[in-house]
């Protein structure tokens, strides 16, 4: 059909002149028709009849299969067709069919990269002056369409619309395949194509498919660097208006949406949604290949990548692939020491917005997620499943080179990295390398200094949250970790999982020159220092040298005198809580570690194992310049000061110098 009145700005063809004038209104954006109610302009007469009746709460027109209401005929009988599935209006390049004629004409845009419509402020391109007009709104902060119950302001009347659902629970549509219910029938199409696997929408860069347009809009700018959208408060760049939106109620703190079942506040409604399976224990994506469910879609997309090797996203910086783009973003953070997201309460910043949510749960003390086995409270859901694991025994993950089982797949991949010998993540002080990035940033403390996470009731301070706890554990006197064979109690799951192979006999880590076997990693990699002699940590008052930092530390208090910890019955000090541990058996009378030779019991592990060698008569630790033999390489240390002739412990009052600290205890006593 003849189209002979032509735009002079976008060259778009029109039947008459009336409709050729109303056009380039959009170009000038004259609004001759205002709203008497709230000032509002439109271009059409049409227009303004149409919005008037967003200030009434009159729909007179009702649909008769499922009650909703309409303010015009013309929506309600566009409404129908969803009930029908009538689709008269079809697309002549890639056949897909809509509802209605304006649906098609904006599909078909989609065809084309033609954005006539530039935004004045950003320089952001768009298909329609509708959707400027919607964009420009970014930029001003006006949102004219507010919420009635909570008062919440919309760019959108359509965004508004879609608000309005979630102050309601009815979802009257459902899907055929699952059951699953959708408050509106756009939501239910797209929750369709998870079932049949159609991905109508394909990236024209790297072939990738989408479900909705949407998707595929937000997708497309992963291939720019490009992020017109800048928080006035923190400086961050964002991709879109609605990802500004979402965090800067970061900084305000906004949390407009609340959960009816705990009170737990969220800034998108989204966010409840997901948050509300919680507590119904609702999984409505499943995996085809294993049949794991999950609450949202996107862990669904994301876990289905672990069934495959494929990483397309690259990091630029070290090579490591990612499945997702996210992951990506958040990974090349560790590289830029990017930090934009900072805790009021302690200064403390972070990498992603969730680390800062978790980490200010240290704050509040706050545990929303407890078991219902043994009570015990967790700040993350995921915590809490892999918590429920020690109570049930699974295992899931398992190493495929020996055997060991793990609660998660991530302690699967660190643990596989022992039999590699990869360590990507490399200290830029020291060169020391790590199987975890987050091992590293616990590293750089040691050389800053940093202590962040203090106790409440001693004022130490520990560089992670995880040795707080367990530090308090201390003062607390809990051990919710008990043995089933013998009742001891422990403060921390992998000591009672190391304790467990005391019953078992197992000891996986064996030495390479000696043969003996260990029961953790950690023991046979301070074993192996007996071989090379090397003592990397020192003492800076006499020199000593240890194997490990810890004993460095109960070192170092026979030099300052301290003793921490004090025995509730007769008062005596110890530099170990172990140590203070194995003398309350002195008072108890207990003693759980049984010679299966000669019945002698004994109060602890170690003094059995070097009882054990009078029946065998092994003695491992020998003196290189004698030959002669000892059952404890703490004998062979103190043997070999006669031959060297160092006395490394001296008294402070007198001066005399002594091959043993105990040595030096005993003199003290002179002085008394």
């Amino acid at each position: 059909m003849e189209k002979p009145w032509k735009c002079g700005d976008c060259g778009k063809g029109f039947r008459f002149p009336s409709q050729l004038e109303i056009h380039r209104r959009s170009h000038t954006g004259e609004r001759p028709f205002i709203c008497s109610v709230c000032g509002k302009g439109f271009s059409r007469l049409s227009s303004l009849l149409s919005h008037n009746l967003t200030h009434t709460n009159e729909r007179p027109f009702k649909c008769p299969d499922c009650g909703s209401a309409f303010k015009r005929a013309s929506d309600l009988r566009d409404h129908q067709r969803i009930h029908t599935e009538e689709r008269p209006f079809s697309c002549s390049v890639c056949g897909q069919r809509f509802t209605q004629l304006s649906t098609l004409r904006r599909h078909k845009v989609t065809h084309t990269n033609v954005r006539p419509f530039k935004c004045s402020d950003c320089g952001s391109g768009f298909k329609s002056s509708r959707h400027l007009m919607s964009h420009q709104r970014a930029h001003t902060g006006e949102r004219p369409f507010t919420c009635s119950v909570c008062g919440m302001g919309f760019t959108r009347s359509s965004n508004l619309l879609d608000h309005k659902v979630t102050h309601s629970n009815k979802r009257p549509f459902q899907c055929s395949d699952c059951g699953y219910g959708f408050k509106s029938s756009r939501d239910l199409k797209s929750h369709q194509r998870i079932h049949t696997g159609e991905r109508p929408f394909s990236c024209s860069v790297c072939g990738q498919r989408f479900t909705q347009s949407s998707t595929l809009r937000k997708h497309k700018v992963t291939h720019t660097q490009e992020r017109p959208f800048k928080c006035s408060d923190c400086g961050s760049g964002f991709k879109s208006s609605q990802y500004l939106v979402s965090h800067q109620r970061i900084h305000t703190e906004e949390r407009p949406f609340s959960c009816s079942h705990c009170t737990k506040r969220f800034r998108t409604s989204s966010s409840l949604q997901t948050h509300q399976r919680v507590h119904t224990g609702e999984r409505p994506f499943t995996c085809s290949d294993c049949g794991k469910g999950f609450t949202q879609l996107s862990n669904l997309l994301c876990h289905k990548v672990t069934h495959t090797d494929e990483r397309p996203f690259k990091c630029s910086d070290c090579g490591s692939g990612f499945k997702s783009s996210p992951e990506l973003l958040r990974h090349q953070r560790i590289h830029t020491g990017e930090r934009p997201f900072s805790c009021c309460h302690c200064t403390m910043r972070f990498r992603t917005s969730s680390a800062l949510r978790l980490h200010q749960r240290v704050h509040t003390g706050e545990r929303p997620f407890t078991c219902s086995v043994c009570g015990k409270g967790f700040t993350v859901s995921s915590k809490l499943q892999r918590h429920k694991r020690l109570h049930t025994g699974e295992r899931p993950f398992i190493c495929s080179q020996c055997g060991q089982g793990f609660t998660q797949f991530s302690t699967l991949q660190a643990h596989q990295r022992v039999h590699t010998g990869e360590r990507p993540f490399t200290c830029s002080l020291c060169g020391k390398g790590f199987t975890r990035s987050s091992n590293l940033q616990t590293h750089e403390r040691v050389h800053t200094g940093e202590r962040p996470f203090m106790c409440s009731q001693c004022g130490k301070g520990f560089t992670r949250l995880s040795h707080l706890q367990t530090h308090q554990r201390i003062h607390t006197g809990e051990r919710p970790f008990m043995c089933s064979q013998c009742g001891k109690g422990f403060t921390l799951s992998s000591d009672l999982r190391t304790h467990q192979r005391v019953h078992t006999g197992e000891k996986p880590f064996v030495c390479s020159q000696c043969g003996k076997g260990f029961t953790h990693f950690s023991s046979l990699r301070t074993h192996k220092r007996v071989h090379t002699g090397e003592r990397p940590f020192s003492c800076p008052q006499c020199g000593e040298g240890f194997t490990q930092s810890s004993h460095l530390r109960v070192h170092q208090r026979v030099h300052t005198g301290e003793r921490p910890f004090t025995c509730s019955q007769c008062g005596k000090g110890f530099t170990q809580s172990s140590n203070l541990r194995t003398h309350q058996r002195v008072h108890t009378g207990e003693k759980p570690f049984t010679c299966s030779q000669c019945g002698k019991g004994f109060t602890d592990l170690s003094s059995l194992r070097i009882h054990q060698r009078v029946h065998t008569g092994e003695r491992p630790f020998t003196c290189p310049q004698c030959g002669e033999g000892f059952t404890q390489s703490s004998h062979l240390r103190t043997h070999q000061r006669v031959h060297t002739g160092e006395r490394p412990f001296t008294c402070c009052v007198c001066g005399k110098r002594f091959s043993q600290s105990s040595s030096l205890l005993r003199h003290q006593h002179v002085h008394e």
